[in-house]
């Protein structure tokens, strides 16, 4: 795992936690911030993903 995917995943955690908390106050700008976050975490860890694809094949070579 690299830190972009490690990065992601924690940004994605975040995200939900913040999403949550604005459920719980009636705050639908901290339920979209927490959204926004998710989106931002899951791009990150796809990036993650693909820079350890291209190493992995890199690495057969």
């Amino acid at each position: 795992m690299n830190k972009d995917q490690v990065k992601g995943v924690s940004k994605d955690i975040a995200g939900k936690i913040q999403e949550g908390a604005g459920k719980l106050v009636g705050s639908k700008e901290q339920q979209a911030k927490g959204l926004t976050k998710q989106v931002e975490g899951k791009f990150e860890k796809s990036l993650g993903d693909v820079k350890e694809v291209i190493k992995d094949t890199a690495a057969k070579k």
